[in-house]
């Protein structure tokens, strides 16, 4: 066949020129008219060291070395430890009989008191911010301890004392942030600066410091996933947490969340984890620098947070309600309903009421005005301005009440004194009314009663009964409300019973679901 004859094949010539492409390596720029030679790899004098590609990671990843190099020395370990309960011997419920045989004869009780038993060890994170030895940390960590020890970076230890607290759950104070305040006695400490975390963005690179299983000066990196998370409200009233990636375990809490600048955005404080999974999923929370830079001066002078209480309950101003006012987008609360007696009641606010500004401030959500109230003087006159039956803008004025336990109840339809049981086992109980169920955790078919107070020297409280837990069942008699539970311990007070078997539920806030189980506690002499 000739030359010419094979040209006059289409299909053989293209097949020709397919192949004079591929060993010349000739590219055809169709955007262009020029043809440019295809680099085969091994051709270039560059290495994967000299590429531009790889000069921008090795730039990130100097980067991220030197901020942990610059913010690690500020994160310390936080040890505790508690004195054993010495007062009395473990409970158990098997026959005395049943008992030695499984476990044999109990241990003379002479020498039982003779031997001092091992503390509880408890261990945490904490943020040193001031260089005068001032640290931040979770109240969690250190609540209820007797010794606090803190471990710097360079392995130095000082003993810490308690300056003040912000206990998360509810409390005589109503709840808080979980914040803790400690001082040790040093100087010129290496402290973080706080950063600005309304600043933060959602996509946002972020580094973890702590302490996991006690694996100090722990690094993690991740990103900001979302913001003003109220997640696990039974366990921290006021959090408004940063929600983050940057993987977080058990003795995280208390650490550091930094920025890409070095500066500190969140303190490390709950985790979520599904199942019978403990560690991290992925999902952790960390309080805002700017809340816990906001409650700090409070912790130093006064030892506690004194919040502001309004007295209303809120519904959001939704896009329906909006485009009906005219509003760009949607902004500002509505009033559901007024507190007797409260500062709004007093300030002249009314049911349906349209809150758009809190003292100057345009009020944006729900969260927003309840964070804004929080963080006010109590009784300081405040100016609000209203929207009435959709037209009628009015300025108010309002002096703040503190927000306390009393207040809370009050905001749920009812006081303390009104709704809640005289002392009995060291335990005062209220009823399990809706907003109180979705306030702590709990869905709205569950029964029973709250623990509103547990008295510090019971054996309830040393049983771990905690204010927010939630009592179904007493000496194996179901208990649906308030009414049945007085009943109940009535009929116990007659019998003159020394101890009680109760069916205690609480809400899991660090592992989501629920702990439930039974517990006897003693009744105290006074109670029966």
């Amino acid at each position: 066949m000739t030359l010419r004859q094979t040209f006059q094949k289409p299909i053989r010539v293209l097949m020709i020129l397919s192949a004079l492409i591929v060993v010349t390596g000739l590219v055809i720029g169709w955007d262009t008219d020029e043809l440019t030679m295809q680099t085969a790899i091994g051709q270039t004098k560059d290495t994967l060291q000299t590429s531009e590609d790889f000069q921008y990671l090795e730039r990130a990843n100097r980067a991220f070395i030197n901020l942990v190099k610059q913010t690690r020395p500020a994160v310390v370990q936080i040890t505790t430890q508690t004195k054993r309960n010495q007062s009395r011997a473990p409970e158990r419920l098997l026959p005395d009989d049943i008992y030695k045989f499984f476990f044999g004869p109990e241990p003379d009780p002479r020498r039982e008191q003779e031997r001092d038993p091992d503390p509880i060890q408890g261990l945490g994170s904490g943020v040193i911010v001031r260089e005068d030895g001032y640290i931040l940390t979770n109240n969690h960590v250190i609540d209820g301890v007797d010794h606090i020890t803190v471990k710097l970076a360079n392995g130095r230890e000082y003993p810490a004392k308690l300056v003040g607290s912000d206990p998360g759950q509810f409390n005589r104070n109503g709840g808080g942030s979980d914040l803790a305040l400690l001082k040790i006695d040093a100087d010129n400490l290496p402290a973080l600066q706080f950063g600005d975390s309304d600043a933060l963005e959602v996509g946002e690179w972020v580094i973890a410091i702590g302490s996991p299983l006690g694996l100090t000066q722990t690094v993690t990196r991740g990103i900001v996933s979302a913001k003003g998370r109220d997640r696990n409200s039974s366990l921290v009233a006021f959090g408004n947490f940063i929600q983050t990636d940057a993987p977080i375990n058990r003795g995280n809490s208390g650490g550091a969340l930094i920025n890409i600048r070095g500066e500190l955005v969140g303190i490390n404080t709950l985790i979520a984890s599904g199942g019978s999974t403990m560690g991290n999923i992925g999902i952790g929370f960390a309080i805002p620098s700017n809340l816990a830079q906001q409650l700090m001066p409070s912790l130093i002078e006064d030892g506690r947070v004194v919040r502001g209480w309004l007295g209303i309950y809120m519904d959001p101003v939704d896009h329906d309600l909006a485009d009906k006012l005219q509003f760009e987008e949607p902004r500002g609360v509505v009033v559901e309903s007024v507190v007797q007696n409260s500062p709004a009641e007093k300030a002249g606010i009314q049911p349906r009421d349209i809150i758009l500004e809190f003292d100057g401030e345009v009020v944006r959500d729900i969260n927003h005005l309840r964070y804004t109230v929080a963080a006010k003087r109590v009784g300081k006159p405040i100016k609000i301005k209203v929207l009435r039956k959709g037209t009628q803008e009015k300025q108010l004025t309002v002096k703040l009440a503190e927000r306390t336990a009393e207040a809370v109840a009050r905001a749920e339809g009812s006081t303390i004194q009104e709704d809640q049981t005289e002392s009995f086992a060291g335990l005062r109980v209220r009823n399990l009314t809706p907003s109180i169920a979705d306030r702590f955790g709990y869905a709205s078919k569950e029964t029973g009663v709250i623990v509103a107070e547990v008295a510090d020297d019971s054996d309830a409280a040393r049983q771990g009964i905690r204010p927010g837990a939630l009592i179904q069942e007493i000496e194996w008699e179901p208990v649906d409300n308030l009414d049945t539970y007085i009943e109940i311990v009535t009929e116990l007070k007659k019998q003159n019973k020394e101890k009680v078997l109760l069916y205690v539920k609480s809400v899991d806030g660090l592992r989501g679901g629920y702990v439930s189980g039974y517990l006897t506690v003693r009744v105290a002499t006074s109670d029966r």
